[in-house]
């Protein structure tokens, strides 16, 4: 092989994930293709679902917390007149309404769902309740013969916008951007009772995460060669991809050497420390020294305290 081999693979990979598969099965396959190097995932994807998968490599598993909280956009297509017990195409049939909304009756009920609403997440989901993921009990539950799944509290959640692209006699197709947590099928099966009928997801799309969209994504059915370090390496992303949208202080090298040991550091230059000043108490900010990303750093006492360090 190349010199490839001995690289380490630090940095993003962002994945077109196909229909089918799940986001745990992408990160494993992109393990073993990198050696068993540390990999994770910026988001998870149902097998429903697909689109931008950001998959973290080596050190940027560090920054897939930030990467996480990046708002999202989704392309939604909505089935009217069944409700599901996933709240998706995949689930059981649990309610039908012969009523179809039109176009003029969604644009005028989404509204009500845009900015911080309370959602009640999907019973098939990976909330946790009482230790259990919810899903694992909602399945326990569907086994044993149960009437109702596990009720989950809402929770707020922020929707930036939605647009509807098309309404169709059963369907509609919807763009949403969104932040943290916001769950579209909830939003599915919400909006429809709005409406005065039943919904699910029948298809989803995520368009971006982040700084991460369609346009860096490497589609799975036509990628055939993303089996080795050389591989991945022609598609890596640097590390400091996904803290595009967190700001970022520039540290002399002697202050970064002193940040990767652990010890708070207040920047020498002045209009660092202005800045500092004017982010604020609590904001986590990137740092960085001669091209590279040293350290996510809290910014405590008008100085900055690391919180993840990188190895680069």
């Amino acid at each position: 092989m190349s010199g490839a081999e001995g690289e380490r693979l630090d940095g993003w990979l962002v994945v077109d994930k196909p229909l089918g598969l799940t986001s745990t099965a992408i990160v494993g396959r992109i393990r073993r293709a990198a050696g068993g190097a540390k990999v994770g995932h910026g988001g998870t994807l149902d097998p429903l679902a697909t689109g931008v998968l950001p998959i973290a490599l080596g050190e940027a598993t560090k920054t897939v917390g930030w990467a996480m909280s990046g708002a999202k956009t989704y392309r939604m297509v909505i089935g009217w007149g069944e409700e599901r017990s996933t709240d998706d195409r995949e689930g059981a049939v649990t309610a039908t309404s012969a009523a179809r909304p039109t176009a003029a009756d969604i644009a005028a009920a989404l509204p009500a769902f845009e900015g911080e609403i309370m959602q009640v997440p999907p019973a098939f989901s990976a909330i946790k309740v009482g230790g259990r993921r919810s899903y694992a009990i909602a399945r326990a539950r569907e086994r044993a013969g149960a009437d109702a799944p596990p009720a989950l509290a809402a929770r707020p959640v922020r929707i930036d916008a939605i647009r509807l692209l098309a309404a169709r006699p059963d369907e509609a197709e919807l763009e949403v951007a969104c932040g943290k947590g916001v769950y579209m099928r909830s939003l599915a099966r919400d909006l429809a009772h709005a409406l005065g009928t039943c919904g699910h997801v029948a298809s989803l799309r995520r368009l971006s995460v982040g700084s991460f969209d369609l346009s860096r994504a490497i589609s799975l059915e036509e990628e055939t060669d993303l089996c080795n370090k050389a591989a991945i390496l022609a598609h890596l992303l640097p590390v400091a991809t996904a803290l595009d949208d967190i700001p970022a202080l520039a540290l002399t090298e002697a202050e970064a050497e002193r940040l990767r040991h652990g010890v708070t550091v207040l920047p020498g230059r002045a209009d660092e420390r202005i800045r500092l000043d004017a982010l604020g108490e609590g904001t986590v900010v990137s740092t960085h020294a001669g091209g590279r990303l040293v350290a996510m750093a809290e910014i405590r006492g008008g100085a900055l305290r690391p919180v993840r360090v990188m190895n680069l």
